[in-house]
């Protein structure tokens, strides 16, 4: 999901810098977006599937405080992971003109929403806040991670392995 997360941000900031002169490739990629977002909300309840299925990982022994600031870091990454796609998929519906979302070219998906400028103009920049704060998170999640690998705890151990 991570990876997903990073190259769909990146392909966000590619997309909206193409001119209307480009305008093929500009809905091209724009569809590659939504697709590649809409395939996170599936990934988001597998995951959280398995969470419930296997368990967290086995606790390492941190000070509290960190332990709160990581229970509190990975409820903003889960509602981040799912907040992101639905707002990017509502604001895509409520966007003024009115495209289509074909899930990677193949299959049309219906907006549950009307477009609407109102709508879209609150839509839109909580989509795009959000991601920020989810690359944000991500990164300071990651950034965490390493810190606590180089100190000589099993983190990065216990993450990569999912136990």
């Amino acid at each position: 999901m991570a990876g997903l997360v990073a190259v769909n941000f990146l392909l966000a900031l590619v997309m909206v810098t193409l001119p209307l002169s480009a305008l093929l490739a500009k809905i091209l990629t724009y569809q590659l977006h939504k697709s590649l977002g809409l395939l996170l909300i599936p990934l988001w309840v597998w995951r959280l599937w398995l969470l419930t299925r296997r368990g967290r990982p086995a606790r390492v022994t941190l000070p509290g405080w960190q332990q709160g600031a990581a229970r509190l870091g990975h409820g903003a990454l889960y509602a981040l992971l799912i907040a992101v796609p639905v707002l990017g998929f509502l604001s895509a519906a409520a966007a003024p003109v009115a495209v289509e979302t074909a899930f990677f070219l193949i299959l049309p998906i219906p907006h549950p929403i009307a477009p609407d400028q109102a709508l879209y103009g609150v839509l839109r920049p909580l989509h795009q806040g959000a991601a920020w704060g989810l690359v944000v998170m991500a990164l300071g999640h990651a950034a965490m991670a390493i810190r606590h690998h180089r100190r000589g705890l099993p983190i990065l151990r216990l993450m990569w392995r999912g136990s």
